[in-house]
């Protein structure tokens, strides 16, 4: 394989593995096509989108993002946001809620508690405890961060719904699998439940982040 065709397909060992053991993703890598995860140059942007991003529609979270964009800079930062303060913050459409989580966030960020450019080389879970340290970062968000941000191969974020519902559809389950079942059901997915999950989102409602 030459040098280019590695960089257009990054994936490529990820799908050989997951066609390999689970006809069901074969033929949704057949109907999406390729995997499109690419880490993201803007780590703090995504985990401010994806405080934006609880539960409201995504037509809400593109509407107060370029909103916040518009006034606080593109990509957001966090020295911007923090001399925004909260009611600026709000202006915006962010909840009062939302908007303190935004600032906890960027204070994280801007004393290095939560240093973004360092986690390369920290495990997963070593990264989820760090950000859920901050207020308003729950393990989901921070499961998207390693997703979207880091495109981490193998994060399984189980309370996530439409993974959940996927994975019902998957085994054809008359319930929505509970968080703690969804890992064995899934467990032939490994080491690639990333790209197994974004495939999911993909083939559904288009559910995620990127």
């Amino acid at each position: 394989m030459t040098r280019a065709t590695r960089r257009r397909e990054p994936w490529a060992k990820a799908i050989a593995h997951l066609r390999r053991v689970d006809p069901y993703c074969a033929a949704m890598i057949d109907r999406v096509g390729p995997c499109r995860l690419e880490p993201s140059s803007h780590r703090f942007s995504t985990l401010v989108r994806s405080i934006i991003s609880q539960q409201i529609s995504s037509k809400a979270v593109a509407a107060i993002d370029a909103r916040l964009r518009a006034i606080g800079g593109d990509p957001h930062a966090p020295e911007a946001l923090l001399a925004l303060g909260e009611g600026t913050l709000r202006s915006v459409g962010l909840s009062q809620a939302k908007a303190r989580y935004v600032l906890n966030l960027a204070e994280a960020v801007a004393s290095r508690n939560a240093p973004l450019d360092e986690f390369d080389s920290w495990e997963d879970e070593a990264i989820i405890a760090r950000l859920t340290a901050v207020k308003g970062i729950g393990r989901w968000t921070a499961e998207m961060f390693l997703i979207f941000a880091l495109n981490r191969p193998d994060v399984l974020p189980a309370g996530d719904l439409g993974v959940r519902a996927a994975i019902r559809k998957r085994f054809g389950l008359a319930e929505l699998p509970r968080p703690g079942q969804c890992a064995p059901l899934v467990e032939h997915w490994r080491p690639f439940r990333t790209v197994a999950i974004w495939y999911c989102w993909r083939d559904g409602d288009g559910q995620g982040e990127g």
